[in-house]
């Protein structure tokens, strides 16, 4: 039986980061922890890029873009949504999380979901704190390993460059085009 596994290496890895500025007394933490990981594995400082988004909610479309802009082999998403006395704590991780899986789906591309939904700032700290608790540290564990392991993987359906999908579209046009001519009404049909 073959078996395939991801390693803890980040040599030559480009990673992007997506960190939200909302709550940035957790976050920055998350991201020092990430950043920590990152090195220590391999990665060089010219491989890691970080971009600032407001909040959580807009981290999606940001991780999607930096996902599909071929330039990064993993994107890690970092934010911290502390639960209010009103129903946006659900509304805002509901769609973070979505969305940063459907990045990950839309660009065939690691992007690691490091967003800490908590009840109390208290419990928020603690996933952001000691290396073995960061949350921030774990998503960049989990980005290289995922990075590892997909350039062992082959690539499937379409052609892949870099880290964006690139599909033969005429050759789709052209048998969707083939398939609606062969339905069409001959004009010889039973009359009705």
């Amino acid at each position: 039986m073959k078996e395939l596994a991801g390693k803890q290496d980040a040599a030559g890895l480009r990673v992007g980061l997506v960190v939200s500025r909302y709550n940035e007394f957790v976050t920055s933490r998350l991201l020092a922890g990430a950043v920590e990981v990152l090195t220590k594995a391999g990665a060089g400082e010219e491989g890691i890029e970080v971009a600032w988004v407001p909040g959580a909610f807009e981290i999606p479309l940001v991780a999607r873009r930096l996902a599909r802009s071929g330039r990064f082999d993993a994107v890690i998403c970092l934010g911290a949504v502390i639960r209010g006395e009103t129903p946006h704590f659900e509304y805002i991780s509901r769609e973070a999380s979505r969305g940063i899986a459907q990045a990950s789906l839309d660009s065939d591309l690691p992007v690691i979901f490091g967003v800490l939904t908590t009840d109390t700032v208290e419990q928020a700290m603690e996933r952001a704190g000691a290396p073995e608790r960061n949350r921030g540290a774990e998503a960049a564990h989990t980005a290289i390993e995922m990075a590892s392991l997909l350039r062992k993987l082959p690539e499937t359906r379409g052609k892949l460059t870099g880290s964006k999908r690139t599909s033969d579209k005429a050759t789709r046009v052209k048998l969707t085009r083939t398939k609606r001519a062969s339905n069409k009404p001959t004009g010889r049909g039973t009359g009705l």
